[in-house]
């Protein structure tokens, strides 16, 4: 599954021109106009990467960036301030706030690309390969293939998305709606009971054999997550 970035742009015209060439490349995006919608869509689904402009109506990006550092579940998701102010000692405060990068209006959609991969490279390589391994489990996501222990996987396409999505980010752990949001999509109505019938079939295709370990981890009353020891566990 692609990586999801998250646009916060009060200029419509800028967001819908970012947004345009990153599905082009790729990338699934989510867009939100002021800080409080930021706000609401990080509660909803977590992003890979944050697009994120200074100025903004209601919150600004600085206390949002400020905001998201202090919080375990949003630390580490990479930010990119995006904004007119192009003294050094803006940038310098928009960095030292926890932006990991910098970019100044009027900018190249090229290089905010390529600041966009060297980023993702650097804190998530699992989401910018085609092959995720964990222990004796591999997913190719060029070929949709499923491999534990050397054999086929057969998943059906939601459950294939679903272990996908949960690989990417071991030990992170998903609500059910945000399996629905990551999995289903935004857009697609369905029970939250339905997350735990397609976990129910992920298990049952991956843990064929009674010795082989459980990867996916139950979280009572959270959700579920990949769990970071499987690796450890073969």
């Amino acid at each position: 599954m692609a990586p999801t970035i998250l646009i916060v742009e009060d200029e419509a015209d800028l967001a819908l021109m970012v947004r345009y060439n990153l599905e082009a490349e790729g990338f699934r995006v989510a867009t939100a106009a002021s800080g409080d919608e930021a706000a609401e869509l990080m509660r909803e689904s977590l992003p890979d990467l944050i697009l994120l402009d200074w100025m903004l109506p209601g919150l600004s990006g600085i206390e949002l960036c400020r905001r998201w550092r202090a919080k375990e579940e949003t630390a580490r998701i990479p930010i990119i301030m995006i904004t007119a102010r192009g003294e050094e000692e803006e940038r310098v405060r928009g960095l030292a706030t926890g932006a990991d990068d910098y970019v100044v209006k009027p900018f190249s959609i090229p290089e905010l690309q390529a600041r966009i991969q060297a980023l993702l490279r650097r804190s998530s390589p699992q989401l910018v390969t085609n092959v995720l391994k964990a222990g004796d489990l591999e997913i190719d996501r060029t070929s949709h293939r499923v491999r534990r222990a050397g054999r086929e996987v057969h998943l059906g396409p939601t459950e294939y998305r679903l272990l996908e999505y949960l690989m990417r980010h071991p030990g992170r752990v998903y609500s059910r709606e945000q399996l629905l949001d990551g999995v289903w999509g935004n857009d697609v109505y369905v029970d939250e009971r339905t997350v735990d019938v397609h976990v129910g079939r992920l298990r049952k295709a991956i843990n064929r054999r009674a010795s082989e370990a459980d990867p996916i981890r139950t979280v009572r009353g959270a959700g579920y997550a990949f769990d970071e020891r499987f690796a450890a566990m073969n």
